[in-house]
């Protein structure tokens, strides 16, 4: 089986490429703490695979997140914490495994790449 991670982020915030690249790296890391340490192994043995994909808002980020767990995938939705570049705290992406690249692929495989 083949293992993939994607972490899927928000294009309504147009967050600067450096906080995009922060929130991204939150996300990555919360979701592969919440991961069974094998399947964690086995996706850093196979080269980690991720994808960043895009959505257009709030409500489409949050569709995901809801798909994932209904798959029982594990996913990570990460809050800024407004302390640089947003105002007010607001969700900005979401992770999604490391899990079989198909069962993700089934619920993000019409999402555009970043």
């Amino acid at each position: 089986m083949a293992l993939k991670q994607v972490i899927i982020v928000r294009q309504d915030l147009k967050l600067p490429k450096g906080k995009l690249a922060s929130q991204c790296s939150h996300a990555s890391v919360e979701a592969v703490l919440k991961s069974n340490r094998d399947v964690v192994d086995d996706w850093r043995k196979e080269g980690m695979k991720k994808s960043i994909l895009k959505v257009k808002n709030l409500n489409e980020l949050l569709s995901y997140e809801r798909i994932a767990k209904n798959y029982r995938l594990k996913n990570a939705l990460i809050k800024d914490a407004a302390k640089t570049f947003l105002k007010e705290p607001k969700i900005t992406c979401l992770a999604i495994g490391p899990s079989d690249e198909m069962k993700i692929d089934k619920i993000t495989g019409k999402l555009k790449l970043l």
